[in-house]
């Protein structure tokens, strides 16, 4: 025997085989890194090692699918085995699992270089990925070491595997530094392959007819060729009691009528009895078949169901599917379902997303993949199927895979266009919008590239709708004419922005408000500034211009001059309470409110913030929302103060009724009051007040502003000096 370069694994380095002095069965010897590699496998402690399963299939169905193809273009090369099959049979008295198919087989030369693969240069990137801290059982197969996934769990490898152009081999390998070929002699497979596993002692498991039942339905449920497994079951057999029959002769010996030989008694029937007998046969695992691989129109709307049932455990149908396959650059197929009602934790934030499962060349691969969808389609059911995608895709190479990128762009555009659908039917887009409007709208806060078409899809009660939601496309066709924005308020619930005093001019006027009632509206707006071309305006907020013609403008003006005094007096009162203070425009029957800055927060928007668990309290102060106090010409209570500012600015009546407009006009406008038992003692005194119950201590006058506790308490005033 001598040693020579096989040029067929060669890698980075040469490497030589050994050929025994036996001709029939040759030696190659593994390299030095292969060895390590090797070992790494056999001797991991990951949990998951159950992939080796999927990973044995899928390259049975890939040789069957081989074999296929080179038997449309000649039937001869099916004539050996004319059946198409996969079959698992687990051998507990041995320790084996055999995985058999009659795929195309392998001739020699197919051995040494298909079993080969992990000598060649993709190893040296595997082993880095793994030294980098990879998780083993996902990286395998990426760099042709899909195969020695057996490793994972057996000691010694058997392949049997015979080609149409070879003979039968036998390869085997316990991974210690070599591997053997062999002619086979045993078992004629007439074509195809077998793979006997030499399980390791601590994994019997999967030779347990249940766990491998649930490892073939969770990863190879829609392989396209039958799996089927060998199992062993007990069944009840009537046989003859030959015990009650040798019982019944020796009575009857006993009783002399042994003698009497009748016709009746040859008739008389058998006794028997009912035993257990072990009868073992393949039971077909793969039953269910990829619906989503059938076209739309073949599929009625019951399997639908079925398939969605089985695919969530939903006890429900689903509410909407969308069935679609993409053909191009890429090939991939998805069935897409909207649930009739929303997960209670689907916005929980350590909750794990596992509800589109991707498969490819239906092999299951994972079904938490983050990339294949965004977070705000998160309630979106369904699977999808690529044919382009490498089968062992890891978790890192994913991020960064340009096909899973163009299955996202169109998962994301096939959903709108079924949102669009189900908006079509007025119940169904009732029940969808109330599980998951909250989603539409989140989707417009991350998803720019599709902020316009969300868009048409969200719904607000209006100041005219009663209880129906209108569009936004359906509020620009009903505006008034002259009207440019879209106003919107928002706020707590929407009975309290029914009274809102923000909404009285516009409500005069005959301008529709829409009502943005959930926290989520808050952060929506805030991306969403404008729609077809109308900006969208915050009646809380500054920069709200209300249609008007030159003779209100004029008169407006006028307003200004005449209360230019008042506002400097109620400026100076309250301080840096508020940013400034003017005559406003947008109230009627109130006689002021507090404006936020336009690109500051609302007043609601602080509520929403000062209630987060882990708010941080170093926010910065430029976001907290600046107050600038609008008051209203035409109301008594501001004729009387701009009087009273006119003749006396220190007048102390006239800074007490400041202060007190100031704190309810906080609450009105939507804020909380920094010291409500403040707040709480003016008014308690002016019911007193009111009552005539004289000027008893109640409580004393420890809650005065500290720009009152200075004034000179003897000083004459009327009775309102002691509200406050």
């Amino acid at each position: 025997p001598g040693q020579f370069l096989f040029e067929a694994f060669r890698s980075n380095n040469s490497f030589f085989n050994t050929m025994s002095e036996n001709t029939a069965a040759e030696t190659y010897a593994f390299q030095a890194e292969i060895n390590q590699l090797m070992s790494l496998i056999i001797n991991t402690f990951y949990s998951n090692k159950e992939i080796f399963l999927r990973e044995l299939i899928s390259n049975a169905s890939d040789a069957i699918d081989k074999i296929r193809f080179e038997g449309l273009q000649n039937k001869e090369r099916l004539a050996a085995q004319p059946e198409l099959f996969i079959n698992i049979i687990p051998d507990p008295e041995n320790n084996t699992l055999t995985i058999r198919d009659s795929g195309v087989g392998m001739t020699k030369a197919d051995l040494i270089n298909n079993l080969g693969t992990i000598a060649k240069s993709g190893t040296k990137s595997f082993m880095e990925a793994i030294e980098a801290g990879a998780d083993i059982p996902s990286m395998i197969g990426q760099f042709g070491v899909g195969f020695y996934s057996a490793y994972l769990v057996a000691d010694q490898v058997t392949v049997i595997t015979k080609h149409n152009d070879d003979i039968q081999y036998r390869w085997e390998s316990a991974a210690g530094g070599s591997f053997t070929i062999t002619p086979d002699d045993s078992e004629d497979l007439g074509r195809g392959t077998k793979i006997i596993l030499q399980l390791k002692e601590d994994q019997s498991e999967y030779l347990e007819e249940r766990r491998i039942k649930d490892l073939i339905k969770k990863h190879s449920e829609f392989i396209a060729y039958p799996i089927s497994l060998w199992v062993t079951k007990e069944e009840d057999e009537e046989v003859e009691d030959d015990e009650a029959t040798t019982e019944e002769k020796k009575e009857e010996t006993e009783d002399g009528d042994a003698k009497i030989e009748e016709v009746e008694d040859e008739e008389k029937e058998k006794k028997t009895k009912t035993v257990k007998v072990k009868k073992s046969d393949f039971e077909l695992v793969n039953k269910n078949k990829p619906i989503w691989m059938r076209t739309p129109k073949d599929v009625t709307t019951e399997q639908y169901a079925e398939f969605y049932k089985s695919l969530t455990n939903d006890w429900e149908e689903h509410l909407a599917v969308k069935h679609f396959s993409f053909e191009g650059q890429l090939e991939f197929t998805a069935v897409l379902f909207v649930p009739k009602r929303a997960p209670f934790d689907m916005f929980e934030s350590k909750k794990k997303q596992n509800n589109i499962k991707l498969y490819v060349r239906r092999v299951f691969i994972m079904d938490n993949c983050e990339e294949l969808i965004p977070e705000w389609l998160s309630f979106i059911r369904g699977i999808v199927d690529s044919e382009d995608l490498p089968l062992n895709i890891s978790r890192e190479t994913l991020q960064q895979n340009r096909i899973l990128k163009v299955i996202r762009k169109n998962l994301i555009k096939k959903c709108i266009e079924l949102f669009n659908e189900i908006s079509e039917n007025k119940e169904d887009w009732k029940k969808f919008y109330e599980a998951f409007g909250k989603n539409i709208k989140f989707g417009i806060h991350e998803d720019s590239a599709n902020r316009e078409k969300l868009a048409e899809l969200i719904r607000y009660h209006s100041t005219k709708s009663g209880e129906e939601m209108v569009s936004l496309r359906e509020y620009i066709d009903n505006m008034k004419e002259g009207q440019k924005d879209i106003y919107f308020i928002t706020g707590e619930s929407k009975k309290a922005v029914e009274s809102s005093p923000f909404l009285e001019q516009l409500k005069q006027r005959g301008l529709e408000v829409l009502y943005m009632v959930e926290p989520i509206d808050e952060y929506c707006i805030q991306q969403l500034k404008e729609f077809d071309g109308h900006k969208l305006v915050s009646v809380t907020k500054e920069g709200l211009e209300l249609p008007e013609d030159e003779e209100e403008k004029a008169r407006r003006e006028q307003e200004k001059k005449d209360h230019e005094k008042l506002c400097e007096v109620v400026k100076s009162v309250l301080g840096d309470k508020v940013e400034k203070v003017l005559v406003g425009t947008r109230i009627v029957a109130s006689p002021c409110v507090l404006v936020t800055g336009e690109f500051g927060w609302s007043a609601n928007m602080e509520r929403i913030m000062k209630a987060q668990a882990l708010r941080d309290n170093s926010m910065p102060s430029f976001m907290n929302a600046k107050k600038s106090m609008e008051i209203n010409p035409k109301h008594p209570i501001i004729k009387e103060l701009k009087a009273k500012a006119e003749a006396d600015e220190n007048d102390k009546t006239l800074k007490d009724l400041i202060w007190l407009m100031f704190e309810t006009a906080l609450l009105t406008s939507g804020f909380s009051l920094e010291e409500p038992s403040s707040f709480a003692g003016r008014i308690y005194r002016m019911v007193q007040l009111g009552l005539g119950a004289g000027d008893a201590d109640i409580g004393g006058d420890d809650d005065m502003p500290p720009e009152l506790e200075d004034e000179d308490d003897d000083d004459e005033g009327s009775k309102m000096e002691e509200v406050d």
